[in-house]
């Protein structure tokens, strides 16, 4: 990947500092620990989720339970790439708009660039009172000012699980897991709620007057939904499926996928 990277000349192919990122579900044998049944594509399997810039260079992959949290694996991917790329921002799919996904991107310095799908049931958060008078044209889908308190209240903890998370010492997983939806009365939960609807909302106006952005997020996504057709073209013995039970040997395979593909481009 390092050397695709420097042979690229940048008068060219420009400069890539962005990601698309997207994953893979693949049967396997279910009697491991990692092989769980997926909900929407059905039957046991694991999955692969990718990291691919925006010329259809594969950065980073990482296999993990169907049930894994893919907010978790994007973070992990941007944090832990380890490759010559300077990646700034990340394009994801509808899985990737959540508040609590724009929180901690935003606090690890990435750019979350989402694919909104269900557009017209987002709402805007205004920066204070009176939002509406303000903006009167957007009256229908404005609704409570951000809680600022909150967010300056619980400033210092969220740095604390931002850079537990950026250096590694406490799984990005699990970190995201503790802000579940059930655990609603932890304060920081709340807190990166706030800070996640402020950016969404930022996102949300930049989004609907940007043609160009627009573009250039479907675009982005395009070349990551290449890369999974990809998949199936070049690992199509036994329907793809990982005929082992060995997570080395599953992690192994998936990286002799990655390794074919990025010799490919």
């Amino acid at each position: 990947m390092n050397a695709t990277h420097q042979a690229r000349q940048a008068n060219l192919w420009g400069e890539v500092t962005t990601t698309a990122s997207d994953s893979t579900k693949f049967g396997a044998w279910d009697q491991n620990l990692l092989t769980e049944w997926h909900a929407r594509y059905r039957g046991p399997g694991v999955m692969i989720y990718w990291h691919v810039d925006r010329k259809a260079l594969c950065v980073y992959s990482q296999l993990k339970a169907c049930s894994s949290s893919e907010i978790a694996a994007m973070i992990e991917g941007l944090l832990r790439h380890q490759s010559d790329a300077h990646i700034n921002g990340n394009y994801v799919d509808s899985h990737g708009q959540s508040e609590i996904g724009f929180a901690f991107t935003e606090l690890l310095g990435y750019r979350l660039l989402p694919r909104l799908k269900r557009i017209g049931a987002q709402r805007l958060y205004p920066p204070g009172p009176g939002g509406a008078k303000k903006w009167p044209a957007l009256a229908p889908v404005m609704t409570r000012p951000i809680k600022w308190d909150l967010i300056a209240n619980q400033y210092d903890q969220m740095i604390r699980y931002a850079t537990a998370i950026r250096l590694g010492t406490a799984e990005t997983e699990t970190i995201l897991r503790r802000f579940a939806r059930a655990n609603r009365q932890h304060p920081a939960y709340a807190a990166l709620h706030e800070l996640g609807k402020a950016k969404r909302t930022i996102f949300l106006t930049e989004y609907l007057t940007s043609l160009e952005l627009r573009r250039e997020i479907n675009e982005g996504l395009n070349v990551v939904e290449n890369w999974n057709s990809a998949n199936g073209f070049i690992r199509y013995g036994n329907h793809g499926d990982f005929t082992t039970n060995r997570r080395d040997d599953q992690e192994l395979a998936a990286l002799c996928l990655h390794l074919l593909q990025a010799t490919l481009v």
